[in-house]
């Protein structure tokens, strides 16, 4: 099947919305992943992201609570040449993680989605076409969206490591915590639904 135009494309995976069983782990796709007090990665510190795939090969997120600082949606739209924006001209655009920062991702609720729109949960989708921005713009996309630059990615194995080292912290993804929930305050909160204190967390870090 020929693809419309992208805005980005993601690692080739399996993007079922079940929980797969990666060898003895369990896959994080449709999980949030919350970036532990003793991230070392400056990149990735107080983030929360939302996984979109994991499989023996691969794994890939987006992190939802990072912005650009200068850059809106109507920006997007004026270098894509999409045309003269309707709606959402001042939403932000978020910096989705390090790795194909030059394209797009959406993630959107399960309102609207394209045939080439590949489901993450019962809820959120995930689409690369430009036609999403285009119904964004025109009043006839998602109720809720996130348009992200850039995506993050771990290699083979690479992110069981991290879980086992306690990089990261996860739970389930909702359409609320993802789009509605204030972004400021999302890595805490995610902390708060975890039942864990930050501070306490840090300082136990490492300890047997």
């Amino acid at each position: 099947m020929a693809k419309d135009k992208e805005i980005g494309t993601s690692p080739q995976a399996d993007h079922s919305i079940e929980r797969d069983v990666i060898g003895t782990a369990i896959s994080l796709q449709g999980q949030l992943l919350v970036a532990s007090p003793h991230m070392d990665d400056t990149r990735f510190a107080k983030s929360v992201i939302m996984m979109c795939q994991h499989d023996t090969q691969s794994a890939m997120g987006l992190v939802i609570n990072k912005q650009a600082s200068n850059l809106k949606l109507v920006d997007i739209y004026e270098k894509l040449e999409i045309g003269t924006p309707r709606f959402a001209v001042s939403d932000p655009v978020h910096i989705g993680g390090p790795v194909e920062s030059n394209r797009g991702f959406v993630l959107h609720s399960q309102d609207h989605m394209l045939p080439e729109s590949m489901s993450i949960t019962h809820e959120i989708g995930l689409t690369s076409s430009v036609d999403i921005l285009r119904d964004i713009t025109n009043g006839t996309g998602p109720c809720h969206s996130i348009v992200s630059l850039g995506c993050a990615g771990w290699s083979a194995g690479q992110l069981d490591r991290e879980m086992s080292e306690n990089v990261w912290l996860n739970l389930p993804a909702s359409a609320d915590l993802v789009f509605t929930y204030d972004r400021e305050t999302l890595w805490q909160k995610a902390f708060d639904l975890i039942g864990i204190d930050p501070a306490y967390f840090a300082s136990t870090a490492g300890k047997a």
